[in-house]
Parts: C-alpha cells; structure tokens; sequence
C-alpha cells in the first residue's frame, strides 16, 4: 500500500487543521492506520491510531480531548482533525500503516507516507 498525506501549513494558535491521507489499495480495510509526528529534535511519536473497521482509537495524552481520527474504507481515507492547536504542535505529520491489529503499537508500523509540515503559530 501506497500512503499520500496532505492538509499541512500554517495556523495560529487555537485553531486547527484537519490532515488526510489516502491508501492506493483496496485492501486499505485490513490495516491499521497512525498518524505520528516529529519535532525537531525529538523522537517520532505515534499521536493517534485506528483499528481496521474504525471503530477503535488511540491517542496519545498530548492531544487527546483535540484530535481525532477518522477513517473511511470506502475511500481509503484515513483523516486527522487538530484542534486548539498550540506552537508545541510544530511537528511533521506522517500517515503510517500496518496489517496488524495492535493500532496502539507504534512499532508495529511499517508502511510510510510522506510527511505534511504542521506549523503553529504563536
């Protein structure tokens, strides 16, 4: 599977962005999909997850109550809304797959999508 994520730029403080990213196969269903982040200077950290039907999620403590996930298998999206952004959302927002069934583990993830830039301002 092929992973193609969009939706990134530039936002004040308190308001938010919504990120997408589509699969290329029609096996997207039997994934589970992650969005994760890295700062600079930090380590990659898996930020939210979704099991392969939706209706199971995770998030990590730094956004939960903020973003949510979203997938659609009909067209094999899988969406990231952030809101009340803050700077320490500063990030590179990478989509990530993997056929597992354990969503909550980030090292589990092996399939990659390109990164969005996700810049907050203050």
């Amino acid at each position: 599977v092929q992973l193609q994520a969009s939706g990134g730029g530039l936002v004040q403080a308190g308001g938010s962005l919504r990120l997408s990213c589509v699969a290329s196969r029609r096996t997207f269903g039997r994934y589970s999909m992650g969005w994760f982040r890295q700062a600079p200077g930090k380590e990659r950290e898996l930020i939210a997850a979704v099991s392969w039907s939706g209706g199971s999620t995770y998030y990590a403590s730094s956004v939960k109550g903020r973003f949510a996930i979203f997938r659609d298998n009909t067209k094999n999206t899988v969406d990231l809304q952030m809101n009340s952004l803050n700077p320490e959302d500063t990030a590179i927002y990478l989509c990530a797959a993997q056929r597992g069934t354990d969503y909550w583990e980030a090292f589990r993830y092996d399939i990659w999508g390109q990164g969005t830039q996700v810049t907050v301002s203050s």
